[in-house]
């Protein structure tokens, strides 16, 4: 059975003052459910993202009053960054099992304007290893600032290697009205920016934010859309929680997720021109592009200054600004990667859309590049 990504929906991404994570939510939920041309009882699953900012115990039951939804199925997930493919994952399956024909796939929360500072570093820290890592002090960047460290000396990237991605992921928000951070930088803004945690510097980091997307999958696409946008292809990998418990760094888990997603689909990454990768730092991008074999171990940057990652290249990135330029506002921030590439596919992206493509890889990891849920979708017409 086919299934598809039916409408997306986002709020403006940033400080929102005065926006709770439900009122996100519902906002791009709305926005989803007018795109996708379906009423509210149409909707009869609801599968939602995690919030920091408001840990209710029925998410997904709160967010569905609020909406005036009465789904037949709903519950929350957790699975770090990758919760937003990890959702559209599971909203696939139950429409192909006939639980649901239209689920509502929704995150977003108030990172920026409802937590505080100190709030949200106790917060992300968790991810580390209670008895091992956190006791430390260690955060989510020094987490990948570790990671970063030992890629670098093992593959031969440089600093200035990752600063290319911040710059092309801002070059490429520019472009987005509801993205986060727009003015242009250089690499040289990227070295020159304040030191996080060593190599990772500020503008290798994304920014915490305000904001929401929501989508709908259904087992029919949109009557407005003339290039329908199917999932034809899902796949998982876990292979570690904790930075302490990486064996190999060239074996995260990327790899086995996204082969799985290709054998599904009966396609391959030669058949990609599409790319929308999770990119919570730039060493993220850099692993994750490597590991999936888009480019050659330490080859990622050399690859970008060639052209292929832009608008006009031969796979284009993250065309929305990803994380680090267009927000994160926790799950919300992942699925936005994966709204603008079905806006790219069905050629709903307006002053944005690049040239016709046929087939995009979506990768999103959470934790310290610990879950991965790859997803493949298809434009059909």
């Amino acid at each position: 059975m086919q299934v598809y990504i039916a409408g997306a929906g986002n709020t403006r991404f940033g400080r929102l003052d005065g926006m709770g994570a439900v009122d996100l939510m519902a906002q791009a939920g709305q926005q989803a459910m007018d795109e996708a041309g379906v009423r509210r009882q149409d909707i009869d699953g609801v599968l939602c993202g995690y919030a920091t900012t408001l840990p209710h115990l029925m998410l997904a039951s709160l967010v569905s009053e609020r909406m005036g939804l009465r789904p037949l199925y709903a519950h929350g997930m957790q699975m770090g960054g990758a919760t937003g493919a990890g959702m559209v994952m599971l909203a696939r399956e139950l429409v192909r099992a006939g639980r649901c024909q239209r689920v509502l796939v929704l995150a977003g929360e108030n990172r920026a304007s409802g937590q505080s500072r100190d709030g949200a570093i106790q917060t992300l820290a968790q991810v580390g290893d209670a008895d091992f890592e956190v006791p430390n002090g260690a955060s989510v960047p020094a987490y990948y600032a570790l990671l970063a460290s030992r890629y670098l000396h093992e593959h031969g990237l440089t600093e200035a290697d990752l600063a290319e991605f911040a710059v092309l992921m801002r070059h490429h928000a520019a472009s987005h009205p509801d993205a986060q951070l727009t003015a242009p930088i250089t690499v040289a803004d990227v070295l020159a920016s304040k030191p996080i945690a060593s190599p990772l510097k500020l503008l290798d980091c994304c920014p915490i934010s305000d904001g929401a997307v929501a989508l709908v999958v259904s087992s029919q696409p949109s009557r407005h859309d003339g290039h329908p946008v199917a999932l034809t292809g899902a796949g998982q990998a876990h292979h570690h929680q904790h930075v302490s418990a990486i064996a190999d760094t060239l074996d995260m888990g990327a790899s086995a997720s996204a082969r799985r997603a290709f054998d599904e689909a009966g396609t391959g990454l030669a058949d990609i021109d599409y790319l929308a990768i999770y990119d919570s730092f730039t060493i993220t991008l850099a692993v994750l592009l490597e590991e999936l074999g888009v480019c050659p171990r330490g080859g990622s940057a050399q690859r970008l200054r060639d052209g292929a990652f832009g608008v006009d290249g031969a796979t284009p990135l993250n065309t929305h600004g990803g994380l680090l330029s267009f927000g994160h506002s926790g799950v919300g921030g992942g699925m936005a990667h994966i709204a603008e590439a079905y806006r790219q596919l069905a050629r709903r992206a307006g002053a944005r859309q690049i040239a016709p493509r046929r087939r995009a890889l979506l990768h999103a990891d959470g934790g310290v590049l610990s879950a991965h849920v790859s997803l493949i979708l298809e434009q059909r017409a």
